[in-house]
């Protein structure tokens, strides 16, 4: 964690067994479909365990994708305590130019606490919808969306509420989020500066597009648990904390998945229920996980689609390797953790050195997609002096390029023009295979080159929600 650097202690001291979070580990390094990028650990207010699977690293910022939202709800808290916002006001007169055109009841009845707590009264999510109907004024494109219910009646997981919400917030500061958020709840919490994604019209998207730590993660999750007091100054307003992490809407069914037991406990403002504790979660497995029972925040970043699954492991491994505090005589058992947690890696993807007798047949040579649906219209094939280059050139109207060094062993890890981690290599004389890692999110693109055909094939581990620019795969500089 980051200056100011909070107190530190071994497992043991806090009550927290090491063995269970070895299991864990072995469980989540085990499961089909969850690569795991980070794990941090508080309890009793003290950093116990913190690991990151190489090539990812602590200091390197990581996109939340939705747990982007409860920073947007504690940058709203801060601005109702600050007399600037009304959760109980209509969200209508924070835009007085669109009144005139919002004539439905439903519409001019939505006020800022249903956006907050996704009660808009849509029963779907209304994005796509939004930015069709304004592009130029998404909020607008919003409020043209009769509800099909009642406001405060129906929960749907939509993300225009919270952009909504997050667009309130920035008119009434007169900041963007990451700028109003900085001297109030950053600093302070020692995070520092964050980067957050915006749309055409130059706002922060709120609903989506932070890229912080998971250091930045756990903090936050301590603040709540310690109702907004950090190292005995308040930070967030008396009671916020609770209010935001009660259940404001019912949800269970409404996320359509029979098995998606920690989505049916409710929904607050900008927090989900889970069957312990709550939390704040993005896509692919981005967790701010707060156990007021057991004191203790759990921070993660990962890449999975089986975020339910992640959740039972966190509850199977974890949850009961919370016991009284201190456990006597596990110094060793302490130290062997740690010693894990400095060591977890990625498995590098397969692959040797070109192959001596074709690679005058590999040099210069140029690969066009196979057909299938991906990011890659082609790609090229260069060797110098330090070894070889593929650089991919990606698919829509302004296609982009991007070099990857391949053929080297283990991870190789290039920083511009986005931070990108690739392994991989020759798998027979005509094969070149490589995984290439945005390091700042949680994508990884296969591709496969195939010098017989000349073709080049390219698919997502993990898709990308904010678009397939390649270029664009990582942190946005300079947006705080």
């Amino acid at each position: 964690m980051t200056d100011p650097a909070p107190s530190s202690s071994r497992p043991a001291a806090q009550g927290v067994d090491a063995a269970g979070v070895h299991a864990f580990l072995d469980a989540l390094e085990a499961a089909p479909g969850i690569e795991p990028h980070s794990l941090v650990i508080v309890r009793h207010g003290q950093l116990v365990a913190s690991g990151w699977w190489a090539p990812y690293t602590p200091e390197r910022p990581h996109l939340l994708y939705s747990l982007s939202k409860s920073f947007t709800g504690t940058a709203a808290a801060l601005a109702e305590a600050e007399g600037l916002l009304d959760f109980d006001a209509p969200v209508v007169s924070y835009f007085p130019e669109f009144e005139a055109g919002i004539t439905d009841p439903r519409s001019r009845a939505l006020l800022v606490r249903h956006v907050a707590s996704m009660a808009s009264g849509h029963r779907r999510d209304t994005v796509d919808e939004a930015y069709r109907r304004d592009p130029a004024e998404p909020v607008r494109g919003f409020l043209l969306l009769p509800p099909d219910r009642e406001p405060g009646t129906v929960f749907a997981y939509n993300q225009p509420a919270t952009y909504t919400l997050a667009a309130i917030v920035q008119r009434v500061t007169g900041q963007s989020l990451t700028g109003y958020l900085r001297p109030r709840l950053l600093d302070p919490l020692g995070i520092g500066e964050v980067s957050w994604r915006r749309d055409r019209t130059g706002r922060e998207l709120g609903f989506s597009g932070l890229h912080a730590t998971t250091d930045a993660v756990a903090r936050l999750g301590e603040l709540y648990l310690r109702d907004g007091v950090r190292e005995g100054r308040r930070l967030l307003p008396e009671g916020w904390a609770a209010r935001a992490t009660r259940p404001r809407i019912p949800t269970a069914g409404a996320m359509g998945d029979v098995d998606r037991q920690d989505w049916d406990r409710g929904y607050g403002y900008q927090f989900w229920m889970s069957r312990h504790g709550y939390r704040g979660d993005g896509a692919y497995g981005q967790f701010c996980l707060v156990l007021p029972e057991q004191n203790a925040v759990i921070a993660t970043t990962a890449a999975t689609e089986r975020m339910q699954e992640f959740l039972n492991l966190v509850w199977e491994h974890l949850l009961p390797a919370f016991g009284p505090r201190p456990l006597p005589g596990r110094e060793g058992a302490d130290a062997e953790l740690r010693d894990r947690l400095d060591r977890l890696a990625l498995p590098p993807a397969p692959g040797r050195s070109a192959p001596p007798e074709r690679a005058g047949d590999w040099a210069a040579t140029e690969f066009t997609s196979s057909g299938e649906a991906g990011p890659v219209r082609a790609a090229g094939l260069a060797r110098d002096a330090e070894g070889w280059t593929l650089t991919l050139t990606g698919t829509g109207d302004r296609p982009d390029r991007l070099d990857l060094r391949v053929g080297g062993e283990g991870w190789t890890v290039a920083e511009e023009p986005v931070p990108t981690a690739v392994s991989g290599g020759w798998t027979d004389a005509g094969t070149l295979a490589v995984e290439a890692v945005f390091l700042e999110t949680p994508h990884r693109l296969a591709l496969t080159c195939s010098l017989a055909d000349r073709t080049v094939t390219a698919h997502w581990r993990t898709r990308p929600l904010h678009g397939n620019r390649l270029t664009t795969l990582g942190a946005p500089r300079g947006s705080a």
